[in-house]
Parts: C-alpha cells; structure tokens; sequence
C-alpha cells in the first residue's frame, strides 16, 4: 500500500493503490492528496515527499531562469497527466541550496526522478509536458 504525502500539512498518508485514482483526502487535513499541480518543496518537507511510496519527480528551478520559465507550464501539464502514479513538485534552487547542492545540481532546469527516496533518473534541459510524462513513464 503506497504512502502519498499530503502537499498541504505534509503527514503521511496510506492509500490503497486501487484508491490512489479516486481523488483520496488526507486524513489529517482533508485536503486533496493529487491538486493537479506541482507540490512545492523546500527543506521542510522535501524528504516526506521523496521518501513517499509513490516516485516524486521534482523540477529544480530558478526565477531567474529563463528556459526554467518557459518549462514551468509544461510541467505542470504533466502533472495532470501522471498523478496518481507519480508525485510531481518543484524546488527553488536560489531559496534551497543546500538541497540542490546535495543533489549536485549544476544546471537548470533539471528533472530527477526519485522512488523511495532514492535518485533513479536525471534529466536536464527544457522539455514538452509529452516529452517530461513519457520519460517519467519510461523509469517508473
């Protein structure tokens, strides 16, 4: 039974994976588990999303980032095409280095694909919302 973290108070949630496509609630706050966008992550509660049952595909990103800014729409197009299967957030690099330097981030943007807190994919550079869910579908 996969654990999906909740975006809005960040507890810990167990949904049967049969349930994961029926708009489950958090337990705890009630809010929606999927939002159909890109959960935010910062220090506080990246490590509960990635080391949730479910694979978190995250987007380091920055503002000042131009082809970061011209991915933003498309990754939050994938996000309603992969959730429930794959948690989708985006990281501030500028607003949380030491997370981006544990992952050695050089460029942006960059995609890494995790599953149960591990790194299983890495992709940079800008992609289509297609392109972003077929490659994650192509590690899951």
């Amino acid at each position: 039974m996969p654990t999906v973290a909740c975006p809005q108070c960040n507890s810990t949630n167990r949904v049967p994976q049969e349930r994961l496509p029926d708009n489950p609630n958090c337990g705890r706050c009630g809010a929606p588990l999927f939002q159909g966008r890109p959960v935010t992550l910062t220090a506080a509660n990246f490590d509960r999303h990635a080391n949730a049952g479910l694979p978190l595909l995250v987007d380091f990103w920055a503002d000042w980032c131009g082809p970061c800014k011209m991915m933003a729409p498309q990754f939050e197009a994938a996000t309603r095409s992969l959730e429930p299967r794959v948690r989708l957030g985006k990281l501030d690099t500028e607003a949380e280095q030491q997370i981006a330097g544990r992952y050695g981030i050089r460029g942006i943007p960059t995609m890494i694909l995790f599953k149960g807190g591990k790194e299983i994919a890495r992709q940079s550079g800008v992609m289509s919302a297609a392109q972003i869910a077929q490659w994650a579908r192509s590690h899951v």
